[in-house]
């Protein structure tokens, strides 16, 4: 296995706050005050956005139906229509940010045979693509160096979120999208 040195990740290991701790990061970390600290980049009424801890590429973050629920069949219209709107502002988001020249986008369902790792809790991988990257599988499979941290992607989507139309305030850092 090939080693990468990544001193930031200390912060991650060190923490005080553990993940055993938590029954769902999906459920809680939006809920908490400090939204930049627990990654969650953008809510809307029915979803969320929080950053990938362990990012394919800069950018790549999660859109999350705030039901805790693993499967696509239990979400109410309501839900799926809040989780795809949220989808496509995240798309914009990315773009204004990171400007990919594509994305991979996608759910894990079906838990450890799907790939996932949070199976309880369905959530969107979206991810930016540039031409010349690597494809998907030897990043699974191999190693991928990561050019930036993850505070630093933070930075740059939560403000492209703040500049999206459906923008309406922050909450707890976390930008508040309102969509008609």
């Amino acid at each position: 296995m090939d080693q990468v040195f990544a001193p930031w990740r200390i912060d991650w290991v060190e923490r005080e706050e553990k993940n055993e701790d938590v029954d769902c990061v999906f459920c809680e970390y939006p809920e908490r005050p400090d939204a930049r600290e627990h990654l969650v980049v953008a809510r809307s009424e029915r979803a969320t956005v929080m950053l990938n801890n362990y990012p394919y590429s800069p950018g790549h973050c999660m859109v999350i139906p705030n039901v805790h629920t693993g499967d696509y069949t239990d979400l109410a219209a309501d839900v799926l229509l809040d989780h795809a709107r949220l989808k496509q502002a995240t798309f914009d988001a990315i773009e204004a940010a990171f400007g990919p020249d594509g994305f991979n986008a996608g759910l894990n369902l079906g838990g450890s045979a799907a790939g996932g790792s949070i199976d309880d809790h369905l959530h969107t991988h979206v991810v930016p693509r540039w031409d010349g990257d690597t494809n998907f599988m030897p990043v699974i499979g191999d190693t991928k160096v990561i050019v930036e941290a993850l505070e630093d992607s933070y930075d740059r989507l939560h403000e492209a979120f703040c500049d999206h139309p459906a923008a309406a305030e922050t909450d707890g850092g976390a930008v508040r999208l309102a969509f008609e």
